[in-house]
């Protein structure tokens, strides 16, 4: 029998010290385990997008417009090749893979390695908040761990200093068995006694994934990391894996190829197979329609 983490996804933010530092801590162990029967991921690769997903999750709800879009992106030279994810500010997530079924050897320490998979490469962070162009920072990978390479994000291109942690531990049949993390960051005002107190904290504290799989949610995490200090719980929200995908939306960008490769496509009289990358839906249209389209467009 394989222990189950039964929690629903969430995700809550909270600020400790008098406000002197923000936080944020999620359970994701449903959506992760739903992005790895999505895309059918291997291990090592469930726990890379795993990793990320969780990251976006909490990230996306930084973001106070309805509309702002987030998207992170690793690019390596690892057997992956590469990583996406988008969340929204509502807490819905998608991401994939480039290569979804890596299999490489554990680390010595038996850790699913991450970082092997990902290789050398850059980390991207492209926030639309619906001015004319979207912000992007790009930093390179530190490690290919995910949480060390988004803790050097925000000190190098938001130039707040964070500590990100994340983790996802799986079954041995390969599901995923619990699935979290947590961003702190510290204001600009904190103290030197408050700073030094959470790097305390943080010296001492267990893997994310050995805290879950201790019974921890996401109050329980933050208990953890912010030991000793005060802390206000400020929101509590939902957070899944949902893809926003549509036939009306693949119809909008088969219309934004323009008539001519629109015609050159109804011309060859063959059924048009176009997959979401994000969510493993096939769209299928035929001939007739693509005339439809040309004729209504």
């Amino acid at each position: 029998m394989y222990k189950v983490i039964k929690m629903n996804d969430y995700m809550i933010s909270a600020t400790a010290a008098g406000a002197q530092i923000r936080a944020f801590a999620a359970v994701s162990t449903g959506m992760v385990e739903k992005a790895r029967q999505t895309h059918n991921t291997s291990p090592v690769i469930t726990a890379a997008l795993g990793r990320l997903i969780t990251a976006g999750a909490m990230m996306g709800r930084m973001m106070k417009g309805e509309k702002d879009l987030l998207t992170l992106r690793i690019s390596g030279d690892g057997p992956v090749k590469g990583i996406i994810v988008t969340a929204d500010s509502q807490g819905h997530v998608k991401g994939y893979a480039n290569v979804p079924d890596v299999i490489i050897s554990a680390k010595p320490n038996g850790k699913l390695d991450v970082s092997g998979a990902i290789g050398d490469g850059f980390l991207d962070v492209i926030k639309d908040l619906g001015l004319k162009e979207p912000y992007s920072g790009t930093v390179p990978l530190q490690s290919g761990e995910i949480a060390e390479d988004l803790t050097y994000y925000f000190a190098v291109s938001e130039q707040v200093p964070s500590s990100v942690g994340l983790g996802v531990l799986m079954n041995h049949d390969n599901t995923v068995r619990c699935a979290g993390g947590f961003i702190i960051q510290l204001m600009p005002f904190a103290t030197d006694e408050c700073i030094d107190k959470l790097e305390e904290n943080l010296k001492a504290l267990k893997p994310v994934t050995e805290m879950m799989d201790e019974g921890l949610d996401a109050e329980g995490i933050l208990g953890e990391v912010l030991k000793g200090f005060d802390i206000e719980i400020n929101e509590k929200n939902d957070i899944e894996y949902r893809c926003d995908c549509s036939r009306d939306r693949i119809v909008r960008a088969l219309i934004s190829l323009g008539r001519t490769e629109l015609q050159s496509l109804a011309d060859e009289g063959e059924d048009i197979r176009i997959n979401c990358a994000f969510c493993n839906t096939n769209y299928v249209f035929k001939t007739d329609e693509i005339k439809e389209i040309l004729k209504n467009g």
